[in-house]
């Protein structure tokens, strides 16, 4: 078969798989929940977890309500651990190895233990012999998230008992893949900017007394230099993006895949190819883009009408790429507001005014303020919505110079703290395999002989 025959074919093969619709009123005949959410948008419960809490509504006189957003780790809300280590006069930039070491063992470290976890961290920071050379180099990838996925795959080879699933031999593995994660994504996209853009190749080895924040700037940098405010807010960026509960999709990615018992290589390779869809972690992209088009389409983004008749043209599908959402605005969780975003919110002014953007933020947050009014007021809804926390992280990307190509790559970075948290309790406490029922609803009906049909 030629090219179009096979193309054809194709497509031919394709509108079979089209007309097995499922009709929508079954799910409710059935009583199943499309995407394990209720009617009114509730996660259905899958497991028990300690190691964090996203929490945003309360009872008041028995109802459930809609109440400000609420994010836990370890017990601990995440406004309290941001404000406490930025407090510390030793801080140092090490609020995500400090949120780390209590994501994976359930305790806030002493001076000493962050100290000892931090040189942990420090000794794993850099890849096998040539394998910077053989795997990144030799075949770059024009997508970050396969060129991550790629790279932890190809470690399994490098690591002597790669299939031992013991807890403190996952443990090592997952300490591992902490430190090397930023390597292998800078590394990835300095090799595809260099054979397929024609930039200029300098690799730089980390510094083992620079956090993980201060080595992003220092290794993705030609001149390795950084603000300290730039370090505080992308290792605080970090901290906030760690880990967000079992449910969200790449999370419970891990815990499914680590339930079958695979070796953990595999397990977070699963978990970045979840987090690769636009849907999860590459929100911050779409904000971005529909930003670009915002400024294409707003001759003055200082004026609150004109950026209210272009939200308008997005909500009634007229605008940007027509479907029907104002990206950044609006949770699955979070309805009231975003802790998250909150918190970033201070920081995103503050790099405004070092940067110069101190007009494009004033944009940004119009949007932020209109935006859950013009919804409300274009579209029925069961709870509210606000801005997330990827309606300013693009942004805040962007001003920091970190390339699009790595917006999300950086997302799995400091994700890889709370998959390696809820690997290791899916291994410790569950011990069963994650299998979840589907009902099967097509006829009954007799196998035809060939010949008959």
């Amino acid at each position: 078969m030629n090219y179009s025959e096979i193309t054809e074919q194709i497509l031919k093969l394709t509108e079979l798989i089209e007309s097995g619709n499922i009709p929508s009123e079954l799910y409710k005949e059935y009583n199943v929940y499309r995407g394990l959410r209720d009617l009114n948008g509730n996660g259905v419960r899958a497991g028990l977890t300690n190691i964090a809490d996203v929490v945003a509504k309360k009872k008041i006189d028995g109802v459930e309500m809609p109440a400000e957003g609420k994010l836990y780790y370890r017990g601990i809300s995440v406004e309290e651990i941001v404000n406490g280590f930025l407090a510390d006069p030793e801080y140092n930039y090490r609020g995500f190895e400090e949120t780390t070491y209590l994501l994976l063992f359930g305790k806030l470290p002493t001076a000493n233990e962050l100290n000892e976890f931090t040189s942990l961290l420090s000794s794993y920071c850099s890849l096998p012999p040539s394998f910077t050379r053989d795997v990144i180099m030799k075949a770059p990838s024009s997508d970050m998230m396969n060129a991550l996925a790629r790279g932890v795959l190809t470690l399994y080879s490098y690591d002597d008992a790669p299939d031992d699933t013991s807890l403190a031999n996952v443990l090592r593995q997952s300490i591992q893949l902490i430190a090397m994660c930023p390597l292998l994504a800078i590394y990835g996209y300095q090799a595809h900017s260099h054979y397929h853009d024609g930039k200029s190749l300098t690799i730089h080895q980390p510094d083992p007394k620079r956090s993980l924040a201060e080595n992003f700037f220092h290794i993705l940098r030609p001149n390795q230099e950084y603000t300290e405010l730039e370090a505080r807010i992308l290792d605080t960026a970090l901290v906030l993006h760690a880990e967000h509960g079992g449910g969200n999709n790449s999370t419970f990615t891990i815990r499914v895949v680590s339930s079958a018992g695979t070796d953990t290589y595999s397990a977070v390779a699963a978990a970045l190819a979840s987090l690769k869809g636009p849907k999860h972690g590459g929100a911050n992209i779409e904000v971005a883009e529909m930003i670009k088009d915002l400024k294409a389409n707003v001759s003055n983004i200082t004026n609150e009408g004109q950026i209210s008749d272009y939200l308008l043209k997005l909500i009634r599908k007229q605008g940007f790429d027509r479907s029907g959402l104002i990206y950044g605005i609006g949770h699955a969780i979070y309805s009231l507001s975003d802790p998250r975003a909150i918190l970033f919110e201070d920081f995103v002014r503050q790099l405004s005014k070092e940067k110069g953007r101190e007009e494009e933020y004033a944009m940004y947050a119009t949007v932020a303020r209109i935006a859950p009014e013009l919804i409300a007021s274009e579209k029925k809804m069961y709870k509210g919505v606000s801005a997330n926390i990827d309606f300013y992280s693009g942004f805040v990307y962007d001003m920091l110079g970190i390339p699009t190509e790595l917006y999300t790559p950086l997302f799995a970075i400091s994700r890889m703290s709370g998959w390696a948290a809820h690997r290791l309790e899916e291994m410790h406490t569950s011990n069963r395999i994650i299998r979840p029922a589907y009902k099967g609803i097509a006829e009954k009906r007799p196998y035809i002989l060939m010949r008959e049909r």
